[in-house]
């Protein structure tokens, strides 16, 4: 049977770091032994992820509905800026910081509740992992398919922000036109018909569609809010729920061991009582 090197990655991504070599190793020692020494030399290269990829591939992996909003917004923001929409890329721009922190505090705990601690610069790691799968499809591809190596770097001056609002160039035809000197008028040969610019597309068709986008974007981003707050309550309800429980068990045994004292204390008063008798 011939190995999945696939399958054989998606397993070892999913483990903690500090159990990743040693059982890529066996894995491809096994595909060796099988006689399959294409698939055990492809698992033997299969690096090990650093914290911040292991977070961001908990992450992954564990929230999928998430991550797919998250990729919904990527997808917005990319397009505003293709568009050069400096409106539509403000109006996205607090949504973008928002999902990004939540998110970030979401793979935090899911490695904290693995028994693995995230330092603040892991952190810092992952968000700007988080902010590289905004900017670039590529980057987001990576991120999305949970077998990240390392943490991702945004591309250098990404900020989801235009500085300043695009202004369309003028028509180069009626730019020239306006350079040209004036002629006298006995010297001038007969004016050709002005050929008009072609219309551009209806402006009010452009905001009806940047709205819609805009839309579409800020649900995508109110989605992932509304699941990061649900998954933030339903933890505070867990550590709530082991803490009443501690509570019984702490005073059930205060029950219990005030009946043992007061036992011991009947029975040592008989001792003394028929000690004196």
């Amino acid at each position: 049977m011939d190995v999945d090197v696939d399958a054989v990655a998606d397993e070892l991504y999913g483990l903690a770091p500090e159990r990743f070599t040693g059982a890529r190793d066996e894995r491809a020692a096994r595909a060796r032994k099988a006689g399959q020494s294409g698939a055990a030399k492809a698992i033997a290269a299969l690096r090990r992820p650093t914290r911040a990829a292991y977070a961001s591939n908990l992450l992954v992996r564990r929230r999928p509905e998430e991550v797919g909003a998250f990729l919904e917004l990527g997808e917005a923001l990319r397009r505003a800026q293709r568009s050069l929409d400096g409106t539509r890329l403000q109006a996205l721009s607090h949504q973008r910081h928002a999902v990004v922190a939540a998110l970030a505090r979401t793979a935090r705990q899911l490695a904290e509740e693995e028994g693995r601690a995230v330092s603040e610069g892991v952190a810092h790691e992952v968000e700007q992992t988080l902010r590289a799968a905004l900017a670039d499809p590529g980057a987001a591809e990576q991120w999305s398919g949970g077998r990240l190596t390392a943490g991702l770097s945004p591309p250098v001056g990404f900020t989801g922000l235009p500085e300043k609002a695009p202004v369309r160039p003028r028509s180069e035809r009626l730019a020239k036109q306006k350079q040209k000197p004036k002629q006298k008028a006995k010297q001038q040969p007969a004016p050709e018909p002005e050929q008009r610019p072609k219309p551009e597309p209806s402006r009010e068709a452009e905001q009806r569609r940047a709205r819609a986008e805009r839309a579409r974007a800020e649900a995508a981003a109110r989605e992932a809010e509304l699941r990061a707050a649900e998954q933030e309550l339903a933890e505070a309800d867990a550590r709530v729920a082991a803490l009443e429980r501690q509570l019984r068990e702490a005073r059930t045994g205060r029950s219990e061991a005030r009946r043992a004292l007061s036992g011991a204390t009947d029975r040592a008063r008989e001792a003394a009582r028929a000690a004196r008798e």
